[in-house]
Formats: structure tokens, C-alpha cells, sequence
């Protein structure tokens, strides 16, 4: 086995946190990468409380107000340390029995994305939900975290959905783009989905280079040893990738993802969250 190059499972107290590991083990396994899983506290998490701290107080009782303060933020960081722990174990034997090679656990302070960026080097894939905790109090289909982690890193990432299963047959979306093409390449040379039929699709608006460019796509994976089935479909992308995936059974979605900057996003949307909004089956997010 390896040593080099992990897998890194980001994990929090969110019920996706089982997900997660199931994925991360699988990938592992097939890899045969070493699994590390990373639960990170956030240094300043938001805090709601009854009582007024505000009002003019006398130099005594200010003194007193923040020993009080201090103690309890310190309670709350020793009580999220131990639910980390905790979590961590559990977790951990969970990736053992799941097949993972091996498994480590590292927990942080800190902010997700500063924590990741100086992970990085190390990092063969990245694991985490496509809804975490934050997510899961605030109802969101997407996670906060997400694009953030995806602009922060040039990982291969898995953005996991609920009930993760082993996929039996990949979808790549593919435009002929540097991103798609290299993924391509990444898939050809590595073993993570080494004898799952692949679904190779392009779609968009017609152009007389895309049949070349797909043709070279799927001539590169038959040459790895892929079974593909390439398909040139007219139609806006997200819709026809999306009723691809419910139609042939998909159980694993690979495309590029946030090619524009986040000014453009913010102003006109992302399509790249958009798909992870809409998807049902886990993402692997190609930068």
C-alpha cells in the first residue's frame, strides 16, 4: 500500500458524517491510499444567549463578567474537543470495517478552508458532504463550505450526498474543456474507477469540433481498459446531464467545476452548483 498522497475526510456531527466515511472508504479501498479523517472546530462559533452583558457596570463587575466569559468558552471548547474525539473514534472504526487500508484522525481549530489549504500538498482526494452541519441547522441544499473548499483547492474533490452506495456505472460530463480533458487523463491513470462502465456525455450548443473532441475522449479511456459509451446530446446542460443520471442508473456524477471567477457567479449563478444542488447521486468535482 502506498503512504503517500491520502485521502482526507472531512467530517463534523451532521448525520452525512456516516455518508461521508462510507464514500471515503470506498475510495481508499480502491486507491489504496491511507484515509485520514478531519474534524475541525471553529474557532468562533456563533454564540446565543439570554443573558444582557450590556448596560454601564463597575470596574469590579466587569472583571467578573469576563472570568464568567472566559470560563465558559472554555467549558465549550474542552466539551466540543471531547465530541470530537468521540466522533473521531467511532468514525474511524466505521472506515475499518468499511474496507479503508488504514485510518488516521486529525482534529484542528481553526476555519475549514484555511485548515484544507495547508493540507493540500498531501492530498490525493478530498471527501466531504454535500450538506454538512452548518448546512443540515440552516436547511440549505448546499453547504456553505462547499464552493468555498472547491475555489480554495486544486483537488480532485467528492462531494457526497445521503445514502452512499458503491457506484456501478459513471457519468463524466465532458465539454472538451483544459478541466475535462485533464480529468480524463486522471481517470485513464488512475485506479479509482477501474472496471465501472463509463458514460461519457457532451451536450450544449452544436459545434463542429465536438465530435472530435469526444471521440478523442472516449478513444483515450478505451485505451486505459474502459467500457464507455460515449453520447453527443443538444440541450442545456444541466437538464440533460441531470435526466441522464435518472435514466441510466448513474451512481457516480465526475465534471469540471467553477471554471469562472466568483464575481461572475455571484452575479449570474453557477451552473457547477447548480448540478450539486440538483444531484442525487455523489460528485467528484474536477478543478
Amino acid at each position: 500500500m502506498t503512504t503517500e498522497n491520502k485521502v482526507l475526510a472531512c467530517v463534523d456531527q451532521s448525520p452525512m458524517a456516516d455518508d461521508v466515511i462510507a464514500c471515503a472508504a470506498w475510495a481508499a479501498a480502491r486507491l489504496d491510499a491511507p484515509l485520514e479523517l478531519l474534524h475541525v472546530i471553529d474557532r468562533h462559533p456563533e454564540q446565543g444567549s439570554g443573558t444582557d452583558h450590556s448596560g454601564a457596570i463597575g470596574m469590579d463587575a466587569q472583571a467578573h463578567l469576563l472570568e464568567v466569559l472566559a470560563d465558559a468558552d472554555r467549558a465549550r471548547t474542552l466539551a466540543a474537543r471531547e465530541q470530537g474525539r468521540l466522533l473521531l473514534a467511532r468514525l474511524r472504526q466505521q472506515a475499518l470495517v468499511a474496507g479503508a487500508p488504514s485510518v488516521d484522525v486529525r482534529q484542528r481549530y481553526g476555519e475549514l478552508g484555511d485548515t484544507l489549504a495547508e493540507q493540500e500538498a498531501g492530498v490525493r482526494l478530498l471527501v466531504l458532504g454535500r450538506c454538512g452541519e452548518s448546512g443540515q441547522a440552516t436547511q440549505r441544499a448546499l453547504g456553505q463550505n462547499v464552493e468555498r473548499v472547491v475555489r480554495t483547492l486544486h483537488k480532485p474533490i467528492l462531494a457526497v450526498t445521503e445514502g452512499f452506495n458503491p457506484p456501478e456505472r459513471v457519468l463524466i460530463a465532458y465539454d472538451g474543456s483544459a478541466i475535462t480533458r485533464r480529468g480524463v487523463e486522471m481517470i485513464a491513470s488512475s485506479p479509482l474507477l477501474v472496471g465501472l462502465p463509463l458514460v461519457l456525455l457532451m451536450s450544449g450548443p452544436q459545434s463542429k469540433v465536438a465530435p472530435k473532441q469526444l471521440a478523442w475522449a472516449q478513444s483515450r479511456l478505451v485505451s486505459a481498459g474502459f467500457e464507455v459509451h460515449a453520447q453527443l446530446l443538444p440541450g442545456e446542460p444541466e437538464r440533460v446531464i441531470d435526466q441522464a443520471v435518472q435514466r441510466l442508473g448513474v451512481g457516480l456524477l465526475v465534471m469540471g467545476a467553477y471554471s469562472h471567477s466568483p464575481l461572475r457567479s455571484w452575479l449570474m449563478g453557477s451552473k457547477t452548483s447548480d448540478l450539486l444542488r440538483s444531484a442525487k447521486v455523489p460528485t467528484l468535482l474536477l478543478r
